[in-house]
C-alpha cells in the first residue's frame, strides 16, 4: 500500500501536507487521509482518536474542498436522516478550522497581518473589501440596501463598535406570548397592531460608520435586501469586527 501523507499536530512534517486539528477533525464523523492525490480513504470515527499523536493531513490541492466533498458524499448517500442533519450542521462549522480557507462567503487571511485596517463595499459587486496596510486580507459577500433604502456610497470611519446590538428601529411586533404578528417591520413607517409590542432586530458585530448606517452579521441573500445597513455573514462579520478598530475608514462605493 502507498505511504500515506501524516503530519504531527500542530507542525508540519512534510511541506506537501497541511495540519488539520483536532478540533477540525472533531467534526467529522470519520477520519480521512490520501495515499496518493486520487485516492481518497475514509477510514475510523475522529472522535476515538483522543490518544492519537499523529493524524492524516491533506494534500494543498484538496484542503477543505476534499474534506466538503467527503462529507457532501455521505449525507447525500447515508439513509439515516439524523446522520444526513449532523453532518449537515458540522460541515457549516469546517471553515472556522481552515485557516484561510475560501467558501462561497468570502475568506480571512489576515490574523497574522499588521497594517491599518480598511473596508471597501461594492454595491454593484455585492462584496467587501478587509485591507490592512496595503494587502487585501479578507473578502465577503456582502446584502446593502434594497431599492428605496440604498446604503449610501461614500467615505465613511466607524464610529461605534457594538457586538450584540440589538436595532432601535428595525425588528418584530410580536404578542404577549412571543409570536411574530408582523415581521421585517421599520418602527418609523409601519404601524403597529393592537396587542403587540416591538422586538428589535438583532444585529451582532454592529459597526456604525454613517448616523443610522452599520455594518452587522445578518440575512446574506446575494443580492440588496437591507434596510440600508450593511450585512454580512456570521463568520465574516466577526472577523472584519475583531481587525477593525475604531475610526478605521469605511468606503462604499456604487461600481
Amino acid at each position: 500500500m502507498p505511504s500515506a501523507r501524516w503530519v504531527k499536530l500542530g507542525r508540519l512534517s512534510n511541506p506537501g501536507a497541511s495540519p488539520l486539528s483536532k478540533a477540525a477533525l472533531s467534526l467529522l464523523p470519520f477520519h480521512v487521509r490520501f495515499h496518493n492525490s486520487m485516492d481518497l480513504t475514509i477510514l475510523k470515527m475522529a472522535r476515538a482518536l483522543d490518544s492519537t499523536d499523529n493524524i492524516s493531513a491533506l494534500p494543498k490541492p484538496f484542503g477543505i474542498g476534499a474534506v466538503f466533498v467527503a462529507i457532501t458524499l455521505m449525507i447525500f448517500t447515508s439513509g439515516c436522516a439524523d446522520v444526513r442533519h449532523e453532518l449537515t450542521a458540522r460541515a457549516q462549522q469546517l471553515p472556522e478550522f481552515f485557516s484561510g480557507a475560501t467558501t462561497s462567503e468570502g475568506y480571512w487571511r489576515g490574523d497574522d497581518v499588521r497594517g491599518q485596517a480598511r473596508i471597501v463595499v461594492h454595491v454593484a459587486e455585492q462584496r467587501a473589501y478587509f485591507y490592512k496596510g496595503h494587502r487585501l486580507v479578507g473578502e465577503s459577500t456582502v446584502s446593502t440596501g434594497k431599492p428605496g433604502f440604498d446604503t449610501p456610497p461614500g467615505h465613511y470611519r466607524v464610529i461605534q463598535k457594538d457586538k450584540d446590538h440589538i436595532s432601535s428601529e428595525f425588528g418584530d411586533y410580536v404578542d404577549g406570548s412571543g409570536q411574530v404578528v408582523k415581521s421585517n417591520i421599520d418602527i418609523r413607517k409601519d404601524s403597529q397592531p393592537a396587542g403587540t409590542h416591538f422586538d428589535g432586530a438583532r444585529m451582532p458585530y454592529f459597526m456604525r460608520f454613517n448616523g443610522g448606517y452599520g455594518m452587522h452579521a445578518g440575512y446574506v441573500p446575494r443580492f440588496r435586501a437591507s434596510h440600508g445597513c450593511i450585512r454580512l455573514p456570521t463568520r465574516m462579520a466577526r472577523h472584519f469586527f475583531e481587525n477593525a478598530p475604531d475610526d478605521t475608514p469605511v468606503i462604499v462605493k456604487r461600481d
